[in-house]
């Protein structure tokens, strides 16, 4: 048997829910990203979100909510899919 192979971005795509989130400015943060994107209603709530989840930015587990997003950065939050920072 061969080597196994990773799949390809086109297929990735189609298992993850992508989402394109344009940042003003150089940077946001994690814990913005993450009532952007619905999963914590409150700023408040996202010690306690981090506490529980780990989100996935550039292929690492990340649990600061101060860590900086830059364009080019890619997310993967278990309930919404990926995101791309542009």
């Amino acid at each position: 048997m061969g080597a196994a192979r990773a799949p390809s971005r086109k297929v990735c795509s189609k298992l993850f829910n992508v989402q394109k989130i344009s940042i003003r400015g150089e940077f946001i943060t994690l814990g913005q990203l993450l009532k952007l994107t619905g999963e914590v209603p409150t700023g408040g709530e996202v010690k306690d979100y981090l506490a529980e989840m780990t989100p996935i930015v550039n292929g690492e587990p990340e649990n600061r909510r101060g860590r900086k997003l830059r364009a080019g950065d890619v997310i993967v939050l278990q309930h919404v899919g990926q995101i791309e920072c542009e």
